[in-house]
């Protein structure tokens, strides 16, 4: 038996996030301004940018919130291999991102996976990556291009994400697109919310999250102890460890002794929970999720085992 894959709750949302500054400059080229990216640093872009690249897990998320895929004149081979529902973005724009030039490897990382020389030949206005301080550094130094970093973390629409969609949409000029959107986001977040508060923890299934992804991919034991989508619908996370604000990963005997009555995995990650499971099945299916899930036809859990 082998664990397939898992269904996703039937909540899809938008994050996004705040913070930029800009100041007026006049550069040898033209016009230009100063913008604060999400790790503080200034930037020195055109006054009017035209042409943007999006580098790292998120970026493009971001420019297709903001309706800014037009300005797009590179993609990364992530996206260019099959359709991926997962991001929600990529069964719409797969077909642009087809055509246009490959500028780097994709992931999550934070580091750097651009490829500088296809990005100085196409030479676009502003490099908008999901990279860490040293990486957009790094990037920036190679290219001679300006690399604004809107690197956020996962979750349903945390802070950062919203600092990171405002920072973006200034570089890019859609300000008020990127207010209607965040709107939404409250909205939807505090629907959640008053829809699941009244409920009490006794009637509640108890909900592990497991293979998430954070910096990098994940087996099962990587988990949050503060798990944004859990937060928005009141869920009793059994992972939740005091000290710990976010990603950690679980002693897997803690999950035997939470025992979880239903267990969401990041799709994206199976082929590592598959790996493990090949490796001791034992463990699994001592789980009371895992064996619910083997002997119940139709499953309402999120843990499907094929046979």
């Amino acid at each position: 038996m082998k664990i397939k894959s898992m269904l996703i709750p039937a909540i899809l949302c938008v994050f996004i996030f705040l913070a930029s500054s800009c100041g007026q400059q006049s550069g040898s080229d033209g016009e230009t301004r100063l913008v604060a990216d999400v790790l503080g640093r200034e930037v020195e872009i055109p006054v009017k940018v035209e042409s943007i690249i999006t580098l790292g897990s998120g970026a493009p998320r971001l420019a297709a919130y903001l309706d800014v895929m037009d300005m797009l004149v590179g993609a990364e081979e992530y996206d260019k291999n099959d359709v991926v529902v997962l991001r929600d973005y990529h069964p719409v724009h797969h077909a642009k991102l087809l055509t246009l030039p490959t500028v780097g490897s994709g992931g999550g990382s934070g580091n750097n996976n651009g490829f500088p020389e296809e990005i100085i030949n196409i030479s676009p206005d502003v490099i908008l990556a999901a990279f860490d301080l040293e990486a957009a550094d790094e990037l920036q130094a190679q290219t001679g291009i300006p690399v604004v970093s809107v690197r956020h973390s996962t979750g349903l629409a945390p802070d950062d994400f919203y600092t990171a969609m405002r920072v973006f949409a200034d570089v890019v000029g859609a300000q008020e697109r990127c207010e209607t959107v965040l709107t939404f986001a409250d909205t939807m977040k505090e629907d959640l919310y008053s829809r699941t508060i009244d409920i009490s923890d006794d009637e509640k299934l108890r909900a592990y999250a497991g293979a998430v992804t954070w910096n990098g991919r994940r087996g099962f034991a990587g988990t949050y102890s503060v798990f944004g989508i859990f937060d928005a619908i009141n869920a009793v996370n059994v992972a939740h460890t005091d000290g710990i604000d976010g990603f950690f990963e679980a002693d897997l005997e803690s999950v035997l002794v939470w025992d979880p009555d239903i267990i969401f995995l990041d799709p994206g990650n199976m082929d590592l929970v598959n790996g493990e499971y090949d490796i001791n099945p034992g463990y699994f299916n001592a789980l009371r999720a895992v064996q619910e899930a083997m002997s119940i036809p139709c499953p309402r859990l999120t843990l499907q085992v094929q046979t």
